[in-house]
């Protein structure tokens, strides 16, 4: 049986203040692309609103371009799926095995309070699935309830995009809120690495996530791996 992903991307372009552009961080989109393609899963993307995901313009540039994500830069019918991803309304979460949710600053802005992706999460993990996230990606799972109204990261791992990484990349005080510490208030055991920026995710059962844009492959590794063959 072809397993089935939804990768979960972003509709804001810009922080609070306009005049600072953010949006999708393509790598965490497409080395977890490249991790399920090669198993032969079928994908789909999906943002709250539908339609158009724009790039965050600090990941296009060198050292952090890198092939997977260049790749997908040069290639029409890929960068045509950013243009035009689905609404969580045009989605039947039992169509899916796994959610990946992606990140880049924008997300902090979107996903939390998205209804609609709240409600395919729900389904998937109620369903047997597998939830994931990928750096501020986890952002997405702050607001989940399942259907007992009990929070789904209440006391399970997980790890993300910490603080230390917002202040070491000069961007803290751009930030809505902070995303290490909403999660530790909402009953989330969160973790991260002896180091910033370098790999590092976490397994907690069906509940996978990844704390940077360096970790992308890794967790799509372990969702992967907790998916049937």
């Amino acid at each position: 049986m072809t397993r089935r992903i939804l990768h979960v991307v972003t509709n804001v372009a810009h922080y609070a203040d306009p005049a600072y552009p953010t949006g999708l961080w393509l790598s965490e989109l497409t080395h977890a692309w490249d991790v399920f393609e090669a198993r032969g899963f079928d994908q789909r993307i999906v943002s709250p609103k539908g339609g158009f995901s724009p790039l965050e313009p600090r990941a296009l540039k060198w050292p952090l371009l890198d092939g997977s994500a260049r790749a997908w830069l040069n290639d029409p019918a890929r960068m045509e799926l950013l243009a035009t991803t689905a609404r969580p309304d045009e989605l039947d979460p039992k169509d899916f095995d796994a959610v990946y949710f992606t990140g880049g600053h924008a997300v902090m802005w979107d996903f939390p309070d998205s209804k609609g992706l709240q409600a395919i999460t729900r389904a998937i993990w109620e369903a047997g699935g597998v939830v994931s996230a990928v750096c501020h990606g986890y952002c997405g799972l702050l607001n989940t309830r399942l259907s007992d109204e009990t929070l789904l990261v209440e006391g399970r791992r997980i790890t993300g995009f910490s603080w230390s990484e917002e202040v070491l990349a000069g961007v803290a005080s751009k930030m809505p809120y902070n995303a290490e510490a909403e999660m530790k208030r909402r009953g989330a055991r969160y973790q991260k690495a002896g180091l910033p920026f370098i790999s590092y995710s976490v397994a907690d059962g069906r509940l996978v996530t990844g704390q940077n844009p360096f970790s992308a492959r890794a967790t799509a590794e372990r969702v992967a791996g907790l998916l049937p063959k």
